[in-house]
């Protein structure tokens, strides 16, 4: 995971990331990644699943 935290309390996920980073081009060079599970994140515990992509364009 590149600049993501999750965190769950009773029935609720947060999500955090930070809007100020950033880790590059994307690989069709079209837009910034800032943040990503980079695939599918099980939350631990639990039978949700978790994908996430944070980007911007150039």
């Amino acid at each position: 995971m590149k600049n993501v935290e999750f965190s769950v309390k009773g029935n609720t996920l947060t999500i955090t990331v930070d809007l100020t980073k950033e880790f590059g081009p994307s690989s069709s060079g079209k837009t910034i990644i800032i943040a990503s599970t980079e695939g599918n994140f099980p939350l631990p515990g639990r039978n949700e699943v978790v994908g996430l992509n944070v980007y911007r364009k150039k």
